[in-house]
């Protein structure tokens, strides 16, 4: 009985209510997908505005005041709505699966945290059509932030606070899930490399998001309710809004890239055919970073004035993380090593992550040393730095796993040629874009700026620049239409497509039955699905008997939670303003919307509904979902 069969006969309306009100991790991982998606093309366009402004010096493409705009978007686009949703789609897609969970803990909670996010994004966004974007930098420093004129800075700081709810929610429940819900014999030494950096990352959120909620809650206060935490003339201080993003901001960057290491960890080894090199290490390195993560977020501020003694703990501690991520790199090259190795389209990107990451992390230990940063600091070199590690380690992470995850999530593969087109197209344009900035920084072209002189040296290299931004555009636009074919044919492929699946989600049927398991299956290993392979088995050896399988009720509870919020935010924002006297009872009625849903969801018991055994056993009969 696959829910797949009963969204077709649905038609359109019902396939959308379906998705609306859903509580099902894999519907959940698609909404993810999407929403991701969608804002990553935004982020896209975004980019390409600022490479098209900067080709040829003196240019007039656009204003300064909407390049400020646009660079501001850019950056909180990315992070926020699309680097971290589309993370959050692969954790919910293949987590639980690895796992061998037939969901995740909360599965309410984690519909919820979707909205939240796309609502916090929507919210966001729709600051280009309401009178102007935020534009003091994605870091939104509270001198300039103050200072900024119109609602573009009100747009961000509650777009982003509705959306970080959304994105501890969802952390919460990995923690949880991972922690209470492994299948029998799934050990926390057996679990797979996404599950444990899904569940490092999780709990860095769990402890980052905290700061960024508390240094929001007074941006918001400040601006739009009088308060004056960050306002020096009012005895607020300026600078300890840098301590509360950056302690956020930095342990963000290591919740984006885990799982991209997560899912190389998943890639290596099944295109090596071997098993991950050093598991146990990789392990503890991804732990340490979890912990070294928070101790080094005064490097962002080496220039601030904290004095010597701060800038060397810092420096010190910045470069101890090094010494994990490099523990991770030469287990990769020792997992390839010797490998039967398959050149599929999500191992091209795995091999290719290698020595771009390592560029990036070679520059960020540069940078770590205070005096160099002196230099480096506020110039292009930066930007081509924290470039190397988000595209050459998240992007190219997240690109490998939707070749890799797509069949897990959709029952069919993307084109290997065209992914390869893409591939080629954008890890030149990547390198073309971003090396070439290394060395305008360095020659003195600092970030941020708008437009800049001839005669500077400058011309050639940013040009450069903007060409590789067009082929990383091509290649992009290339996958797109990769998808739309590949989803267009719908030609399915069942289960275990790579053929050397070594894990618990390639075991299941494909499409997967909305339950997951109909037995939890008995993890006897590492690779437990490679352990039944060894002995000739197809399938899991199953550790319970078919009985009735507990399953949660769709609610569209989430949506109105968070529409309440939306809602709630543009009282909160307008009531500043002169004669908007509708704009409290606007903010009220949000959070009547808001807090009457969630005393809905508190008095309605809602207990689910179970799975006959007859029915698995019926399923069984016809074949099951096969």
């Amino acid at each position: 009985m696959s829910t797949i069969a009963h969204t077709q006969k649905r038609g359109f309306a019902g396939t959308v209510w379906d998705y609306l009100t859903t509580v099902d991790h894999k519907k959940i991982a698609i909404l993810y997908l999407l929403a991701g998606g969608f804002f990553f093309l935004v982020g896209g366009i975004e980019a390409m505005m600022i490479r098209i402004q900067l080709a040829v010096p003196n240019n007039d493409f656009v204003s300064a005041g909407l390049f400020n705009e646009i660079i501001t978007m850019h950056g909180t686009t990315m992070i926020f709505l699309a680097a971290m949703p589309l993370l959050f789609a692969f954790m919910n897609a293949v987590m639980p699966l690895q796992i061998g969970a037939r969901d995740v803990a909360f599965p309410f909670i984690n519909a919820l945290g979707f909205w939240l996010f796309f609502f916090g994004g929507l919210f966001l966004n729709l600051s280009w059509f309401l009178g102007g974007a935020p534009d003091a930098g994605w870091t939104s420093y509270a001198s300039l932030s103050l200072a900024s004129e119109g609602h573009g800075i009100d747009f961000y700081a509650l777009g982003l606070q509705i959306s970080g709810f959304g994105t501890l929610m969802g952390g919460i429940n990995f923690l949880v899930t991972i922690i209470n819900m492994r299948a029998p014999g799934m050990t926390y030494m057996r679990m797979p490399l996404f599950t444990w950096t899904t569940f490092v990352a999780s709990a860095l959120i769990l402890f980052a998001f905290p700061p960024l909620t508390v240094g929001l809650f007074m941006l918001i206060f400040d601006r739009m309710f009088g308060s004056g935490f960050f306002d020096v003339a009012m005895g607020g201080n300026t600078i300890i809004w840098e301590h509360f993003f950056w302690i956020f901001g930095h342990p963000e960057v290591y919740i984006l890239v885990l799982p991209a290491f997560g899912i190389f960890s998943e890639i290596f080894p099944t295109f090596a055919r071997k098993r991950l090199f050093g598991y146990s290490s990789m392990v503890f390195a991804t732990v340490l970073i979890g912990f070294l993560g928070f101790m080094v977020w005064a490097h962002h501020m080496f220039t601030t004035g904290l004095g010597p003694i701060a800038n060397a703990i810092f420096a010190v501690a910045t470069m101890a993380i090094a010494v994990p991520t490099g523990i991770k790199i030469f287990n990769w090259i020792m997992t390839i090593w010797g490998g039967s190795i398959q050149f599929t389209v999500p191992m091209l990107y795995a091999v290719a992550f290698i020595p771009s990451f390592v560029m990036g992390g070679v520059t960020g230990v540069m940078q770590a040393a205070a005096p160099a940063d002196y230099q480096f600091h506020d110039t292009y070199f930066i930007v081509a730095h924290f470039h190397y590690v988000i595209v050459g380690g998240i992007v190219l992470g997240l690109l490998g796993g939707a070749h890799f995850y797509w069949p897990l999530m959709f029952g069919t593969m993307l084109s290997e040629k065209l992914g390869k087109i893409t591939f080629v197209l954008f890890l030149v344009g990547f390198h073309l874009t971003f090396f070439i900035q290394h060395f305008l920084g360095l020659m003195g072209m600092p970030r941020r700026v708008w437009t800049f002189l001839p005669g500077q040296g400058l011309d050639a290299g940013n040009l450069i620049s903007s060409i590789g931004a067009a082929f990383m555009a091509v290649g992009i636009i290339i996958m797109l239409v990769n998808v739309v074919i590949t989803q267009k044919k719908n030609i399915q492929v069942g289960r275990d497509p790579w053929k050397d699946g070594r894990t618990l989600e390639w075991s299941i049927p494909s499409p997967a039955p909305f339950y997951n398991f109909k037995q939890l299956p008995l993890v006897r290993g590492l690779d437990p699905f490679w352990i039944e392979k060894m002995e000739g088995k197809t399938e899991m050896t199953p550790a319970e008997p078919i009985g009735d399988i507990h399953m949660p009720n769709n609610s569209f509870t989430p949506f109105v939670i968070s529409l309440g919020l939306f809602i709630a935010a543009f009282g909160a924002m307008y009531q500043a303003d002169e004669g908007k006297g509708w704009a409290i009872p606007v903010l009220i009625i949000g959070m009547i919307v808001t807090f009457g849903a969630m005393l809905y969801r508190s008095i309605k018991d809602d207990h689910g509904y179970h799975i006959h055994k007859e029915d698995l056993l019926d399923d069984a009969g016809k074949g099951g979902t096969h």
